[in-house]
């Protein structure tokens, strides 16, 4: 099965979603082959104007047969927030055969927090050793603030200090992280990464009973 993505997300570092969608896709043996796209946010209409013409302008840009929409948590519940996607989702005319909603808890940065030698690479000191104070893997999901741990953690792990430590790009390196990372395994210990790849295989049951052609509607 060919799987076609387009993940609509907040903002631009959430793109550091996709490879972990692209590792649980190639967990599941019916997938032969993924293209996989970002709807880059400045591209689409604010988010003051819902996430609806969001996704409509997403899908004109990026046709596919698998639509994943990213939500942050925060400080509602993961339900609650999957409701909310489902809700604007219905106002559409026409959807891929299947959606998923990706919604870590709390911020897609506490879904990069468990790989300690990804993130001294990612800060240019692979062979660091100093320690991170990174939350235990089974107390990532109620950490407050999951970017400000990321970013304090990748400081750190840099070894640099004064003016060197002003001039380290830490966004820049927390992009990297996600990409660094060559297993997402452990996230199966988080109930939000379980209920993505729980849903995600739900989706491709849908797209595999479906005609997978894209839709030539969504490229107007």
């Amino acid at each position: 099965m060919k799987v076609i993505i387009t993940l609509v997300a907040d903002g631009p570092f959430d793109s550091a979603l996709l490879p972990i969608i692209d590792h649980t896709l190639r967990r599941n043996p019916r997938v032969t082959e993924i293209d996989r796209n970002f709807a880059l946010p400045h591209k689409l209409p604010p988010l003051r104007e819902g996430l609806a013409r969001r996704v409509q302008a997403a899908l004109a840009l990026y046709p596919a047969n698998l639509l994943i929409v990213h939500r942050d948590a925060e400080r509602e519940a993961m339900d609650t927030r999957r409701n909310e996607i489902e809700r604007e989702l219905k106002g559409l005319n026409a959807l891929p055969p299947a959606w998923v909603a990706a919604i870590p808890v709390r911020m897609t940065e506490a879904w990069l927090l468990f790989d300690i030698a990804a993130i001294r690479e990612a800060a240019g000191n692979p062979n660091g050793n100093m320690p991170l104070q990174l939350p235990r893997l089974q107390d990532i999901e109620a950490v407050p603030n999951p970017k400000k741990i990321l970013h304090e953690a990748l400081a750190l792990a840099s070894g640099r200090s004064g003016r060197a430590l002003a001039k380290f790009n830490v966004s820049q390196a927390a992009n990297r992280v996600a990409e660094l990372i060559d297993n997402f395994a452990p996230l199966e210990a988080l109930s939000a990464y379980r209920r993505f790849q729980s849903d995600l295989t739900t989706a491709l049951d849908a797209l595999g009973r479906s005609n997978t052609r894209i839709n030539p509607a969504w490229r107007s």
